[in-house]
């Protein structure tokens, strides 16, 4: 009988452990640094809502150009201005939170034109943003946690070998590395790089995309949602404009529709790792009403 109800303890109290293990991972993500009007990034992170900071983007780099940073209205790059939000990327990361370089984005000026020059850019990116070393940090001596591939305008090539250099650099200090592909699947910019198996994160955008996104209802969202749930990555984000003024052709979803009726098919994905917003601009109170339920 006593080794009866000793066992019977050990099962409820591994049955307790397991109800009780807080769920790490199911976050949002948002994107910031492309309006001077969304607030600064110490607000940002302050707010409480995000647990990942895109700052967007290294718009131009590669095939032989001269990086550039674009932060918009926020701070100048050449005038050695933005060396100033290394503070305030401490003080998100003093909070938990990760913040990421965005690299591409819609309009960049960016391409790799070989795999040496997709080492090369890696260098370059690990020695001005990441855990290496440069006389011209252009945000300073903060190390940011990773890199965000927003490939939309250049070819498909080379940025497989772009995640694998800047992968290698995490013997030194992990680099994390997240993506953003269109939700059309498979992503043509960014397929081949994905298949490397070395992103933790991939957040799809599920906007601007009329054939995978929300029209009013979810099925061809949760068609193209179960497609990328196997893909070789850590976790994968719902990405979705934060109004619907964020997404010039549609994939809005309003908050209680989202919170109802679409979050509680996308969850039970074990890959689900939380929602990604379209841009910190028009998020004005979408990620408090589904931070809740994300």
């Amino acid at each position: 009988m006593a080794f009866c109800t000793q066992a019977v303890i050990l099962i409820l109290s591994v049955l307790i452990v397991s109800w009780c293990k807080p769920s790490y991972g199911a976050g949002i993500a948002i994107y910031w640094g492309q309006n001077g009007n969304e607030g600064t990034l110490a607000a940002t992170c302050n707010s409480g809502n995000y647990q990942f900071v895109n700052v967007a983007f290294l718009s131009a780099f590669g095939n032989g150009q001269t990086p550039v940073l674009n932060l918009a209205g926020h701070c100048n790059p050449s005038a050695n201005t933005c060396t100033g939000l290394s503070a305030d990327i401490k003080a998100c990361q003093g909070k938990g939170i990760k913040v990421l370089l965005s690299i591409g984005g819609a309009s960049g000026a960016y391409s790799l034109s070989s795999a040496d020059d997709a080492r090369q850019v890696a260098s370059y990116i690990w020695n001005n943003f990441l855990g290496g070393q440069s006389s011209s940090r252009p945000l300073g001596d903060a190390i940011l946690d990773g890199v965000d591939f927003d490939i939309e305008t250049s070819s498909g090539q080379f940025w497989d070998d772009l995640a694998r250099a800047l992968s290698g650099f995490s013997q030194q200090r992990k680099v994390y590395l997240a993506a953003a592909p269109q939700c059309f699947f498979p992503d043509a910019k960014l397929d081949t790089a994905i298949k490397t198996g070395l992103f933790d994160y991939v957040w799809v955008q599920f906007y601007n995309n009329p054939q995978c996104q929300y029209s009013g209802n979810a099925n061809n969202l949760l068609s193209a949602w179960s497609q990328w749930t196997t893909v070789q990555a850590n976790q994968v984000f719902l990405g979705l404009p934060a109004a619907p003024e964020a997404a010039n052709s549609g994939g809005f979803i309003p908050a209680d529709v989202l919170t109802s009726q679409v979050l509680p098919s996308v969850k039970n994905s074990p890959k689900y790792g939380g929602v990604m917003l379209w841009n910190k601009l028009f998020d004005n109170g979408y990620s408090a009403a589904i931070k809740g339920s994300v």
